[in-house]
């Protein structure tokens, strides 16, 4: 499909408009978590369980993020990313009025639905709007508050939460978001795809069915109170709807997911490691702010504070990567990262109330340093070797699974946190909350060393060229 020439001024216009999507995106997936325990006071609920509200939003996107390249092509950018904003506006008002805590996860999915087609679609009307010698330059420059919003956003709202409510963090979305409704229907290309698209509903089906049915099966052991049989059920389903979609994908014509991405042993390599090395990182988000209010008695401003050494050491860790990946290479690089990792996650197990702070700082800053060292380094494996043809549909699932990962890990805590609490009776005052942290930590870091294995597999001479590192996306 051939581009329309547009004026200087109104790329300009749009990228700043993208922009804003994906900083609204980022910035809700993390200001959340400081707030979950006055959450749970305002809603009486017990702030160990109150990790649906994560989950809700992350699987959300999960599930929709596949269906968002075919909903932009056939109803056109301009449409779907209008609608996108309006639907994030429209759930974070529904969050703000929220009285119980079914109620808040309904409206975090309404949220969820939006926030799944800002980013993807965002990228295309880039994609679409600049010619190819500008684009890296454009997608860079729409990055970077997607950079900025995990970095503010624990801060912004332990600052929302100690010296407002936890409302604001979602009523601050409403101005901006009316604002970026009427920028894009200024500003926004209206690009459509080719009319005979034809989007695989029933692969969309199994798959949606399967993420949902596993998601369910992790949190029904903790906040759902599932017995295990019904857990067990779940994730049987679970697993025969991810089959089924295999048995589907490998004889349908145009697959949601072609099977022919997993020819390439990088990527195949990349995704798996992807899924399991971020079920621990993903969950350290939402622990480690929990964490220090419960345990630790900090107050949501300070717990929030904390993650700004995280964030730091993760962007200047950026710069770290491609040399390292250029002299060990791709397998001992993410081989001894990931146990870095692990190592890095179990170690906040150590944590005592009256330990001095600059030891904690330090634990931070290396957790915040290998955790993006880690992210670098399996985003550039996994998208290297992607042939052309399927780049669109394996970025497509690469996001997917990083959504994805990000519901496993949240959900995973918070199972290993109820386990641990009915272990040590109390846990929710003081010291047994303590013990119960620790334990989780711990189990966390393991399981996050154990997809080491996976890295493991790659071959020993796979090095980097450099130019691989373009593909790193905005972690």
């Amino acid at each position: 499909m051939s581009k329309t020439p547009r004026p200087a001024s109104s790329n300009n216009r749009l990228l700043w408009l993208v922009a804003i999507g994906f900083f609204m995106e980022t910035l809700d997936s993390t200001i959340v978590n400081t707030a979950l325990p006055s959450m749970a006071v305002s809603l009486g609920e017990s702030p160990l369980l109150m990790q649906s509200v994560v989950i809700a939003y992350s699987l959300t996107i999960a599930v929709f993020i596949p269906a968002s390249g075919w909903i932009a092509d056939r109803f056109g950018t301009r449409n779907v990313f209008l609608s996108a904003i309006a639907l994030f506006t429209l759930g974070s008002l529904c969050c703000a009025l929220s009285q119980t805590l079914p109620q808040l996860v309904i409206s975090r999915v309404l949220q969820g639905i939006g926030g799944a087609m800002l980013m993807p679609v965002g990228r295309l009307a880039v994609l679409r709007a600049f010619p190819h010698q500008e684009f890296l330059r454009a997608i860079s420059f729409v990055t970077i508050p997607a950079l900025i919003g995990p970095l503010i956003g624990p801060t912004l709202g332990g600052w929302l939460v100690q010296y407002a409510s936890w409302h604001w963090i979602f009523l601050i979305n409403i101005p901006v978001g009316i604002i970026g409704c009427i920028a894009t229907y200024v500003d926004m290309p209206d690009i459509r795809g080719p009319e005979n698209t034809k989007f695989d509903l029933a692969g969309f089906v199994m798959l949606s069915v399967s993420m949902v049915m596993i998601s369910f099966a992790l949190d029904g052991l903790s906040e759902l109170g599932f017995q295990h049989a019904t857990v067990l059920m779940l994730l049987i389903f679970g697993l025969a709807a991810l089959t089924s979609y295999w048995l589907h994908a490998s004889k349908h014509e145009k697959p949601l997911f072609s099977l022919r991405l997993f020819k390439s042993a990088t990527y195949s390599i990349g995704l798996l490691g992807n899924l399991f090395a971020r079920i621990g990182s993903s969950s350290m988000p939402f622990l480690i702010p929990l964490f220090l209010q419960i345990s630790m008695r900090y107050s949501p401003f300070e717990a929030g504070m904390t993650m700004i050494p995280v964030a730091l050491a993760g962007i200047y860790a950026k710069r770290l990567a491609t040399p390292l990946i250029l002299r060990l290479g791709y397998r001992r690089t993410l081989v001894y990262n990931t146990l870095c990792v692990g190592i890095a996650m179990a170690s906040f197990a150590l944590i005592t109330p009256h330990q001095p702070l600059w030891i904690r700082i330090i634990q931070l800053l290396f957790f915040g340093t290998v955790n993006s060292l880690q992210f670098t380094a399996m985003n550039t494996l996994t998208l290297k070797d992607l042939e052309t043809r399927l780049a669109s549909s394996g970025n497509s699932l690469f996001s997917m699974i990083q959504m994805l990962a990000m519901s496993f890990g949240v959900a995973t805590a918070g199972a290993l946190l109820s386990t641990f609490s009915q272990h040590y009776p109390g846990t929710q005052e003081g010291s047994m909350a303590l013990e119960a942290f620790r334990a989780t930590f711990i189990c966390m870091g393991v399981i996050t060393c154990s997809s080491a294995f996976i890295f493991h597999q790659l071959p020993t001479e796979l090095k980097s060229t450099g130019k691989d590192q373009q593909a790193v996306t905005v972690e």
